[in-house]
């Protein structure tokens, strides 16, 4: 890689986007930052070269200024709230590319909107690469972060949960699934994972089990599954008691920070291997 090649990040909000960008200035990139509006951190142009601030139904625009600046690689980053596009897409200014593309997506589903997008990108001769590729050290392998192991009962849910989380994923639905003792409290749908974990502490059951996994045929370009302290405040806000992840595709946040808060908590926090075919290794 080039020592100043130009990495344009489109960047929705959270903590990802400016992992990213100090991943690829420490390989030497130089990076251009497109941040969605009304959804990227306000601190995020500290991270970034060059700053350009994007709505989010103006894919044209974005592609103009992933090709004004140069940009030969670009990375899709940060969370964009999916009730967005359920509950503002009469606000929602789309130009004539946004359209287009929303007639290719052929559905409303997140993973078929973001696919259709970075496409998009990719037919302007801008490459869109995984995630990951950027924040290795953010993908942790399996085991266990902390000093807190799971009991056998535990373990059992976390074997329930990975098996619900997965089918759930071949529906296209969420990523996430809160079992406990063998049942099913919650399942992640366009609430987001946060929200789903709170309401399965609402049904008053301590001790909850949240199973967080890759889709399969997870395209790793974008919208890779991710954990962090946010994770763990709803966890203790619902009681629950252990996080087991995907090890592999699964994002986690500050490591070092999560693994600390975990101990102070006293929950189980565990990277887990699942046999999943995923999308986007050659990309």
């Amino acid at each position: 890689m080039p020592t100043r090649h130009t990495l344009g990040l489109i960047a929705g909000g959270g903590q990802l986007p400016a992992e990213i960008a100090k991943g690829a200035h420490e390989r030497g990139c130089r990076v251009v930052g497109l941040g969605l509006e009304g959804f990227s951190e306000p601190d995020l142009e500290e991270f970034v070269d060059e700053w350009h601030s994007v709505e989010l139904g103006a894919v044209g625009r974005l592609i103009e200024i992933l090709e004004r600046t140069q940009v030969s690689d670009a990375v899709m980053a940060g969370s964009v709230g999916k009730l967005a596009l359920f509950d503002e897409r009469g606000a929602l200014r789309l130009d004539e590319r946004a359209l287009d593309v929303l007639r290719r997506a052929g559905d409303d589903g997140d993973d078929s909107i973001l696919g259709a997008v970075a496409d998009e990108i990719e037919a302007s001769g801008v490459r869109v690469r995984p995630q990951g590729e950027w924040i290795p050290h953010l993908l942790p392998k399996a085991g266990t972060l902390g000093h807190v192991q799971p009991s056998a009962e535990q373990q059992e849910d976390i074997d329930f949960g990975l098996s619900v989380a997965q089918a759930l994923g071949k529906l296209g639905a969420g990523q996430c699934a809160i079992v406990r003792r063998g049942c099913v409290l919650a399942l992640e749908a366009v609430e987001g994972t946060d929200a789903a974990i709170r309401r399965a502490g609402e049904l008053g059951e301590d001790g909850a089990v949240v199973v967080k996994v890759a889709r399969p045929g997870q395209d790793l370009r974008f919208d890779l599954p991710t954990v962090g302290l946010g994770t763990l405040a709803s966890m203790a806000e619902a009681n629950a008691s252990v996080l087991a992840f995907e090890a592999g595709p699964t994002l986690v946040l500050d490591p070092a920070a999560l693994t600390r808060e975990a101990d102070r908590l006293g929950m189980v926090v565990v990277g887990v291997e699942c046999s999943q075919a995923l999308n986007g290794d050659a990309r």
